[in-house]
Parts: C-alpha cells; structure tokens; sequence
C-alpha cells in the first residue's frame, strides 16, 4: 500500500525529533500502521537548516500554505506554536480536508471548540498527544485506556521548568530568584518563562484534559492560575518539617456544584509517589471510580519524547484514515452532541465555591495572646485547625527577634471564607507581614 503522505509545519526541536524518529524506526512504525508513514514536504522559514535536517528526498518550502495546497498531503503536522498563524493554518488545513496533528497546547486550550467543531464537520481528525505531558500518553489513556471510568478528577505535575525549580528551591535551600537563574542557565527555562512560572502553559494543560474527562467544552478562561513566583524558600522548608512538600499542580474535579478547574503550588503529603516527582519530570494522577488511582510519569518535554507522542498521533489515523468518521474515537472522549448538555450541568466553578484545606505562615509579634487572636478568627469563620508550628524567635529573625513565623494547616474549608478569615487576620495589630496562603491537597 502506498505510504500515508505527512506535511510538516515547523522543523524546530520537536519537529527534527519527529523526523529522525520516524526515519529511525519507519520498519516497527509501518508494521504497527499497516502501512508507511512519510514526511515528504517540509515548510519553515529557515529553509537552508530545514534542508540540513531532511536532506534530499523531501521538499522543502517557506511557505506553510504550499504545504496545505498540496494534493498528496493527507496529514498536517503543526508544531509552530501560538496562538495566532498557527490558528489561521490549522483550520485551513482542516477546510482542505487534511488530517491535523498538532503539540499546541496553547492553541486547543483558548480554541479547542472551534477547531474541533471544524474537524467533524469535515470528515478530518484533530490529534493532540503531544500536546499534554510530552511523551507521556496521558490523552490517549483519558480518552480511551479510562473510558468505563466516571473520572473524579485528575491531579498533574505538567510543567517540567516549574518543578525542576521547585526542586532545586527544596534541595539546596534557594529562594526562587536563585533557582530560576539556575534553570535558564541549563537550558530548563526560557529567556522569557512567564507562561512556566506564572502556570499558564500547566493551566492550558489541565484544560484539556479537564475537557476529555468530564465531557465539557475546553474553557481555558475559567481556569484559576496561580504561578510560583510568591514561593519562599521558608515555605518549602516549613511544609517539609510538616511531612508535604510544595508542587505546582494542574486540578481538575468533578463535585456536586460543577467542575473545579486550577493550577497553583499545593502541598502534597511527602508519601506521596506524585510528591516525589523530582527535576523536571511530569506526572499525572488520574482518579476514576472502578480503576482507582492511576499514575503517569515520564519526560514532559523534550525533541524525541515529544516526537514520540507526535508519531503515535499519525500511526492512529493512519489506521483510521479510511474509517467512516462516526466510528472514530471523539475528540473529547464524549460525542460531541453532548459536551454543550454537559456544560449546563457541569459548570466550572469559580475559584471562591472551591473547598480545599489550606497552608498559612503568618509573621506575628512574638508576645502573649497572638495565638489567641489568630485561632479566634478562624474560629468564628468555622475553619478547623489540622497542625500548627511556630517557631522560635531567634530561629526567625536571629538573637533578640522579637517577631516569629506561625504556621497553620487547616482542613477543608470554601476559598471565599478563608479569603474573608485572612482579611481579618491581616488587619491584627501583630501581624508583622503579608499573610503567605498556599493549598493542601491530600491526593486520596
């Protein structure tokens, strides 16, 4: 049978990693397939390395919509990025009836619906694997792998720039400063890591995922984000001594009210495995009712891990080319009659109806009744206290301190009441600073 014809937009990174793999195990590929797979045209602005990297046998142009145009062309790879071109490409791609593969994550978080609406309408798959999670097949096991489960919800560690600094803030004892220097200098963040810091490349994730889990329309614009920049390393040694340790995570969960959709540090329960998650690794933790917890674990990013994900994309539609288009697995897992019913019933909710337990570090006047006064306030809002440390004075603020850190865990309580409960504590004569909050989430 005649190879399957691939256009490449893009030979970057991941698309250099798509190629020599592809070009590396075509014999295991085509077994697997059923038939070839072949990258025949290659569009990139930088024409001269795009030849480096393909060599002879593929065509190579600067314009992506030669790529497009062309007959032979039966799947469309968009590793461009953005939110902008690569938009416009995709949907044309769609309209001449290509099948898309697509690392954006970015793109299907903000305009997933559209896109996806497009392709059924078309006839085309939209395949995204690599767009969550690098080279870890979370889509695939969401979409299909869990598909009897009524998943409760999914908690990830989905940026690998966010947890390496976290680690290194853990183990050498840096402020955050510090540690992103260090992880721009090898080559772990970017010049400009504002989407990784502030959790918005976790939060763009999270949403698709949320999307395929609960049979909602991707709506990146409900997500809740907070990033990393505000961690000190004090916090990190504190949860430590208090046996959790301090990730970035992307949750999603299914309660009574509607959807819960946020990425923001949580502290974790140090046993557990999501906890140990070091460096720049990512992982996923999947909760559904009959299976249980599952966990995925393995490189987030990266040219052939990425690669990896792209490549299994194009052996499933490969597979299913020929296939009546009603019989392929949906985008989001659910049919797509149903996601706009889903969304009346499964709101997401806004980030003050969340209930979650929570970490405070108050800096406080080191003097009889403070203690007194914070625990009264929480009291009165009915937030339960689960642990307390305070710590000494001279091991805060040196010899002769006269302020001190007080920690407190709480258990569950609604976002909105503790907003309104650190309001009041701020207001407190010995409150010395601005009162650090950060989540707890058990994970159980």
């Amino acid at each position: 049978m005649k190879p399957i014809q691939v256009g490449l937009l893009g030979i970057g990174t991941v698309g250099s990693g798509v190629f020599n793999v592809l070009q590396r195990n075509q014999d295991e590929i085509s077994r697997r397939a059923g038939r070839g797979i072949e990258i025949t045209m290659v569009a990139d602005l930088d024409v001269e390395r795009a030849r480096s990297v393909v060599g002879a046998g593929v065509q190579v142009v600067n314009d992506a919509r030669a790529v497009i145009a062309n007959p032979e062309i039966d799947i469309v790879i968009e590793l461009i990025g953005g939110y902008g071109i690569a938009k416009q490409l995709v949907m044309e791609a769609i309209a001449a009836g290509k099948h898309v593969v697509t690392a954006n994550k970015a793109l299907l978080a903000v305009h997933g619906s559209e896109i996806f609406a497009a392709a059924s309408a078309k006839g085309v798959m939209v395949a995204f694997e690599a767009a969550v999670a690098g080279g870890i097949p979370i889509i695939k096991a969401l979409r299909e792998g869990l598909t009897a489960n009524r998943i409760q919800w999914i908690a990830g560690i989905i940026n690998g720039t966010t947890n390496f600094i976290l680690s290194e803030m853990r183990d050498k004892g840096l402020d955050f400063d510090v540690a992103l220097k260090d992880a721009q200098r090898l080559g772990y963040a970017e010049a400009d890591p504002t989407f990784d810091i502030e959790g918005v490349d976790a939060a763009h994730k999270v949403t698709i995922m949320s999307a395929i889990a609960f049979g909602i329309p991707v709506q990146f614009d409900k997500a809740y984000v907070e990033g990393i920049t505000q961690l000190g390393a004090a916090d990190i040694k504190y949860a430590e001594q208090l046996g959790y340790r301090i990730k970035l995570l992307g949750i999603t969960k299914r309660t009574d009210k509607g959807v819960e959709l946020r990425v923001h540090p949580s502290l974790v329960p140090a046993k557990r495995l999501i906890a140990n998650v070091e460096g720049a690794m990512n992982a996923v933790l999947v909760q559904g009712d009959a299976v249980g917890a599952t966990l995925y674990y393995g490189k987030g990013a990266g040219s052939e891990p990425t690669a990896s994900a792209v490549i299994a994309d194009l052996v499933d539609i490969t597979r299913l080319h020929t296939a009546d288009p009603h019989h392929r697995v949906p985008h989001l897992a659910f049919q797509s009659h149903t996601l706009q019913d889903a969304m009346g019933t499964l709101p997401v909710l806004p980030m003050s109806e969340v209930v979650t337990s929570y970490y405070l570090r108050l800096r406080v006047a080191d003097q009889a009744g403070v203690l007194a006064r914070v625990t009264g306030i929480l009291a009165d809002a009915g937030i339960s206290i689960d642990a307390m440390l305070q710590r000494e004075a001279d091991e805060v603020g040196g010899e002769g301190s006269t302020q001190t850190d007080l920690i407190i865990l709480t258990h569950d309580t609604r976002e909105g009441t503790m907003n309104e409960a650190i309001a009041q504590l701020q207001q407190l004569p010995t409150e010395l600073a601005p009162i650090t909050r950060n989540r707890k989430d058990e994970l159980n």
